[in-house]
Parts: C-alpha cells; structure tokens; sequence
C-alpha cells in the first residue's frame, strides 16, 4: 500500500506509527535526533552572539536573533526535508514516521521517572536525586524523599503537555514542520529561557514564546488529565477533584502553563505540590498547588505514571480521529 500524504497533511496512520516507534524505542543516543541538533546549533549560535554582546539590551537583541534563526531554520528545513522524501515512497515514509517519533518523549519520561521512584524505594536517596537531577532544573542535591517524589510528580505532569501534547497538537495543525518547530521552541526555552542573571535578558524572547506556543497544549493537558484520572482511579470524585483544583490553583504558579497540569494532578491525586526550591543555590518560593489529603507521595508518583500513559494514549486516539476525519473532506 502506498500512503498518500502531503506536506501539511499526514495521514492518522504516520502519527500512530510514530506513537509507537517511540513506546518502542524512545531516543537512542546511537541514532541522529534533530532535537540534540537543535541544541548543539543554539549553543554555538549563543556562543557567537555573546562574543560581541555588551550591553543588557544587546543581550536581548542577541536572544530574539537566536529565537528568530533556531525557530524559522527548524520549519523552512523540516519542510523541505517533508517534500525531498515525499517521491521516495516507503522509504520516505519510514524516514517520516522516525522524524515524527522524535517530535515525542513518552518512554523517555516514563524511564526516568521510573528510574527515580525505582531508586527511592530501595532507599537509595543519592541515586534518587542524581537520577531527578537529569529530568529537572532545580538542586535536588538535599532533597529528601518527599521532596523527590513531589517533583518526580510536578515533572510528569508539566512534561507530559510539553513531550507528548504539545508536539501533537502542532502536528494535527501544521504535520511534521509545525511539530518540529514546536521542539525548537520548547529547546531554546530550556537552554536559554531562564530568568537569572545570565538569561534574563538573552532568554526573554525564548521563554516568552514558550509561553505562547504551550498556551493552548497545557489547558488541553489539564483536561486529558482530569478524564485520564477517572479511569486511572475509577472514580469520577478523582476527576471532578482535578478539575476544581486545576481552576482554583493552575494560576499560581510562575508559569502561565505549568501549573495547569501540575494542579489536575496535584487534585486527581489528592497532595500538595509546590512550596521552596532552589535553583543554581538560589531559593525560590512556590505557591503551594493542591490540597493534601494523603501523604503517600509514593503512590502519588506511581499514579501518575499511570496518569501519563492514559492521557498520551487518549490524546493519541483523538488526534488519529482528526488527522483521518480531515483526509475524508
């Protein structure tokens, strides 16, 4: 059979062939990834841009140049690596569902998040944080194991609407170019979208975009986890429990997408998220996001897991649903 798609237009089948080539294989480090592409052009282009940089507003300047390259370099060669493999057939086809596929991070987050919850119930708390360490930008050097586990939950939570949502959504807009440049987007934010006193200024532009570009993906994400939570804990009292949270809390966090999922979790699950961290030895004081009623963080982590792959999964389905009803029109 020899699939028909275009451009913008990719059939249900590409993406669901993605969905699972990344469940199966996920990122191995022996084979090209454009995201650490991405990541190594955004590194030397800062390097370049800061060799003449003086001043704070140059700094700024240089961080929307950056913004403006690694963005419109991602879709312009996304797009016409799409229309160079398009008369190749099967070929193409397999080399567009593994470029779809590294628009997705489902097994990479659930593996590392494993990792950790695996570590924390050995009692093997150094392992634990340097294992969190990996998935997470704050210290986790003195976190003891509450504080691990909360953060395993708050990093499931926010990386499942940037890895898996956010990515699908572009791609039932724009295919694989619109995916692409999402993750070009959601990589500069997490190299350069800081706000300390080296990227204040130089990641503005970066981060402010991110912010834009996961609007609507994070609000979806906080409803996927309301309805995953219904199943996951077989219970509608979970769901209604994250969607009140969700509207009450989402908004206090720092990010104006962040805390969305963190609270349909943080409600589902029944804990409380939030409160001090430090980052780079500086700490930061969190609006606390949920309500405790249990304090088996634990099982909360576990749970969320489960939280995760349901909503992938579910959001998986109604996107092949769109992607097939459009090519019917």
């Amino acid at each position: 059979m020899i699939f028909d798609y275009s451009t913008f237009g990719i059939p249900s089948a590409i993406l669901i062939a993605a969905f699972l080539l990344d469940i199966a294989i996920g990122d191995p480090r022996w084979l090209p990834h454009p995201v650490r592409i991405i990541g190594s052009s955004i590194d030397r282009i800062e390097r370049h841009l800061r060799s003449f940089i003086v001043t704070p507003k140059g700094e700024k300047l240089g961080g929307i140049l950056l913004t403006v390259v690694i963005v419109g370099s991602s879709f312009v060669s996304t797009l016409l690596i799409v229309k160079i493999i398009q008369p190749l057939q099967a070929i193409g086809i397999v080399i567009l569902i593994y470029l779809t596929a590294t628009t997705i991070a489902l097994r990479e987050l659930i593996v590392s998040a494993q990792a950790v919850i695996k570590a924390v119930k050995n009692k093997e708390i150094e392992t634990a944080r340097n294992n969190l360490g990996m998935i997470v930008g704050r210290d986790t050097k003195n976190l003891d194991e509450e504080g691990i586990l909360k953060a395993s939950v708050e990093t499931l939570s926010e990386n499942l609407s940037d890895g898996i949502v956010a990515p699908v959504f572009y791609f039932i807009i724009g295919g694989l170019p619109l995916a692409m440049t999402y993750k070009a987007i959601n990589t500069l934010d997490s190299m350069v979208g800081y706000k300390n006193e080296k990227y204040k200024n130089f990641g503005w532009a970066a981060a402010k975009l991110d912010d834009i570009a996961n609007y609507i993906p994070a609000r979806i994400t906080g409803m996927l986890i309301a309805v995953s939570s219904a199943f996951v804990f077989s219970s509608l009292f979970a769901a209604r429990c994250s969607l009140k949270t969700m509207y009450r809390d989402g908004r206090k966090h720092a990010s104006p997408n962040a805390g969305i999922p963190e609270a349909a979790t943080a409600g589902a699950l029944g804990v409380r998220l939030g409160g001090r961290s430090t980052y780079g030895g500086v700490g930061v004081d969190k609006s606390y996001i949920g309500t405790e009623i249990t304090n088996d963080y634990l099982t909360a982590s576990e749970k969320t897991i489960a939280i995760v792959k349901f909503s992938s999964l579910l959001f998986m389905v109604i996107a092949a649903v769109i992607l097939y009803m459009r090519s019917l029109l």
